[in-house]
């Protein structure tokens, strides 16, 4: 985990907070001191063979973390110094085959085979090119690898190596293998053909050498020829996810065209070595055009290339349903329905190569087919199409395997929550082995494929456990037993556990327990909170959850003051986007606004922060829920969190405010701009005030395209319902920003300047990116929300 090192820096500019302390720390002490809070490990890795745990860790503020090593039955961490790190192997990194009598694996560019009995290891190759990827085939008699775009194949028994495919990029040179075979002689003129007759005419030894070579040709091309290795010309286009069916008959790979024309956007950065402003790339904005993938499958046997068409795909022509806002389009479009463009993501063989498992996705991500092409028909059959009319997520829903030649498993949120299936390739058929109003949000399968191992949060929305639930379905075994977070790194014999564990008031240490055997377990590492840390009584929120104005059950955590203000006082925190929650009993990522929220408290506000609807956790309809409309039941969730701590607590209705970061910074301008009434000041950080200017990958699937959707986009951005502002609004926004870029904070404030607005102001922060990294900026940017509340929501 990373170091919780410049921890926030809960400072104010008033004279009172800047001395007030947490117990015996001081606000100067938590801002320029990095070690008073303590070091989580973090990055767990089983080693190979030796069933050793290794993780990162910092007890000692250091200035980066260590590797660390945990012996097999001895729980005390020992520092890893740099020559024994050259030598340690990963589990992870292995390739074994069936039997686990044989492994392989890719170090230093190169690549290796183990015999496990022997123990003996085996360089197969030692070059200056880059090999990876080994993987066994040919029935397990050949080691295959990848080099420049190739496959090649290593005979286990012999050491001979033969290249396997002949891919090229590129135009074919003169005389390639499965080329044009002849020079174009476009340029050869009429005086250039009668010298050459000429010559032949009068000068023997010409006509004769001539004559010879063409015997000789003719000679050599009548001898039997050895196979020859198709040439596959893929022009320019990246070659993607190479692989050989374990047979060794068939190769697949996926070529992509990345898109051209697209406009770059450009972040200026003012304060810089040289005192010149340069100019820093950055991404292009929602709407760009889209890169195209293909995918193939090249028969070495039958020398014959398929190339998948997603033609025949069920729904593969159906019109997304929000064009029904725009009537003549969606005539049009119904009249000549055309199939949409598709992505393949990573395909995968079967054990013994009788499918390709293909997954495939339409570019606005509103439909995913799992999809077998069959070895003996060359025939794309589709198993399941998972379709949304928002937009395909939620958790593992890009996890697939193989458990047996005909079945495999993979996630999908068809019930309404993401949970485990199993499909049969060749019947189609499919069976749902979990179910609930919970998500299965990890999985992998055992060693002997009898079991998967999942993790879920089937207790509480704000709890994640580990389970061990059988292939067959059933009732899963709950393997974990503490409240909070329990991510767990299995060893590679799947007998020990290793548990990064945490609380919501305790960051995060490392447990070790035998699998099955609760009594077992051991807290092994102890530095996640100093003594410092300790002297104070950081609150436990509690989590909670209350009815939205339409029914929903919202969950949200509440901090509840020992000693409330006379005022009543509350702020509200909005929780970033990208997919998570934090209305949770764990360790947030969001550990300075969980210490700000602390002081907070301690200055007698109600804090609460909710896992609003596009919140994770809670299944596809709450994932969706802000489809088409950011701030709208997104923000009036928060509009009926601020009623419950009216009602439930006494809350002032007029002393409310409302900040947070990025999306939060978003949210809390909508409420600022559309619900004034219920919010009286608010801190926007970093936020996004126009939708339009944002990225594709993440806007796109939840407002569409700004030329097909305007709809979506005028009901969503800040930027046209800045006149609805009453309230005090502080905005801070680094002007290195290449997320949510600085020219979002200054759209924003010329549309306020043109208003005529008063009561709000910009905070720049010349040398800060999307997420802060200098004290001196975190504390200047609390220093600023925490007088906003102070002045507004406690003025007399």
């Amino acid at each position: 985990m990373r170091r919780i090192l410049t921890l926030l820096c809960l400072v104010t500019s008033t004279t009172v907070m800047a001395q007030t302390p947490l117990g015996k720390l001081t606000v100067e002490k938590i801002m320029r001191d990095p070690k008073w809070i303590g070091s989580s490990p973090s990055n767990l890795q089983w080693g190979a063979g030796d069933n050793n745990l290794y993780l990162n860790w910092n007890p000692d503020a250091a200035a980066a973390d260590s590797l660390y090593a945990i012996s097999s039955g001895n729980y005390v961490p020992k520092k890893v110094t740099h020559t024994e790190k050259q030598q340690i192997l990963m589990a992870g990194s292995l390739v074994y085959n069936n039997k686990k009598t044989a492994y392989a694996y890719a170090k230093s560019g190169d690549i290796f085979y183990v015999d496990v009995k022997s123990g003996k290891t085996k360089r197969v190759v030692q070059t200056a090119e880059v090999e990876s990827n080994p993987q066994f085939s040919f029935n397990e008699t050949k080691l295959v690898y990848s080099r420049s775009q190739n496959l090649y194949a290593w005979h286990i028994s012999t050491g001979e190596t033969e290249q396997l495919t002949k891919i090229q990029s590129g135009t074919p040179t003169a005389g390639s293998s499965r080329g044009t075979g002849t020079q174009s002689r476009e340029s050869e003129n009429v005086q250039e053909k009668w010298l050459g007759k000429d010559q032949l005419q009068y000068f023997e030894v010409l006509k004769s050498r001539k004559d010879k070579r063409a015997a000789t040709l003719a000679y050599n091309n009548s001898l039997p020829k050895e196979k020859e290795i198709k040439l596959i010309n893929i022009d320019d286009k990246l070659l993607q996810n190479l692989s050989l069916s374990n047979d060794g008959r068939f190769v697949s790979y996926r070529l992509y065209k990345q898109a051209t024309g697209n406009k770059a956007t450009i972040v200026p950065n003012y304060v810089t070595e040289s005192g010149f402003t340069t100019d820093i790339p950055a991404r292009t904005k929602v709407g760009e055009v889209l890169g195209s993938s293909e995918m193939y499958v090249y028969d070495r046997e039958k020398d014959t290339l398929y190339k998948m068409s997603a033609a025949a795909l069920p729904g593969i022509q159906d019109v997304p349903a929000y064009f029904k806002d725009y009537p003549a389009v969606w005539d049009e479009k119904n009249k000549k329905p055309a199939p949409r463009a598709v992505n393949y993501s990573n395909a995968e063989w079967s054990p013994s190569g009788k499918y390709l498992l293909l997954d495939v996705r339409s570019q606005d991500n509103k439909d995913r087919w799992l999809a077998i092409w069959d070895a003996s028909t060359g025939n794309l059959k589709n198993i399941d199409r998972m379709h949304d009319d928002a937009w395909v997520g939620g958790p593992g829903s890009n996890r697939k395997g193989w458990i047996n030649e005909e079945q495999f498993w993979y996630h999908s949120e068809s019930s309404g929550y993401s949970h485990l299936y199993l499909a049969h390739a060749g019947t189609a058929q499919i069976q749902q082995l979990t179910s609930g109003k919970y998500e299965v949000q990890e999985a992998a399968l055992s060693n002997n494929k009898k079991h998967f191992y999942i993790t879920t949060n089937e207790v509480h929305p704000g709890e994640k456990h580990f389970y061990r639930l059988p292939v067959t379905g059933g009732k899963a075994e709950k393997l974990t037993t503490l409240t909070g977070n329990n991510e767990v790194s299995l060893s590679p014999d799947e007998k020990w556990m290793a548990i990064l564990y945490s609380y919501s008031n305790k960051p995060t240490e490392l447990y070790m327990q035998e699998l099955g055997k609760e009594k077992t377990m051991v807290q092994v590492t102890n530095k996640a909170q100093s003594d410092e840390f300790k002297t104070y009584a950081w609150k436990d929120p509690e989590v909670i959850s209350f009815k939205a104005s339409d029914g929903a059950d919202v969950y949200a955590r509440v901090y509840q003051p020992a000693n409330p203000d006379p005022k009543k006082p509350a702020v509200i925190f909005v929780h970033g986007a990208g997919y998570l929650q934090n209305a949770h009993k764990w360790w947030s990522s969001y550990f300075r606004e969980y210490m700000f929220h602390n002081l907070l408290a301690d200055q007698g506000y109600y804090v609460m922060d909710i896992d609003y609807r596009g919140s994770a956790g809670y299944g596809s309809s709450w994932r969706t829920g802000i489809y088409r409309h950011m701030g709208g039941k997104d923000l009036s969730d928060h509009v009926d969190a601020a009623n419950y701590l009216n009602k439930t607590f006494g809350v002032d209705k007029n002393r409310v405010g409302i900040y947070g970061g990025s999306y939060g910074g978003f949210i809390t301008l909508m409420a600022m701009f559309n619900e004034p009434n219920h919010f009286a000041a608010g801190a926007a950080l970093r936020p996004v005030t126009d939708w339009a200017q944002y990225n594709h990958g993440y806007t796109a699937n939840i407002l569409n395209e700004p030329f097909n959707d305007s709809i979506a986009y005028r009901k969503s951005s800040p930027l046209y319902f800045a006149e609805g502002l009453k309230g005090n609004l502080l905005i801070c926004h680094g002007m290195v920003d290449v997320n949510v870029h600085y020219q979002d904070a200054v759209k924003l404030t010329q549309r306020l300047i043109e208003l005529g607005k008063n009561d709000w102001e910009l905070a720049s922060y010349p040398m800060e990116d999307h997420g802060f990294v200098e004290p001196s900026s975190w504390t200047d940017e609390y220093k600023r929300i925490f007088k906003l509340f102070e002045t507004v929501l406690k003025k007399p």
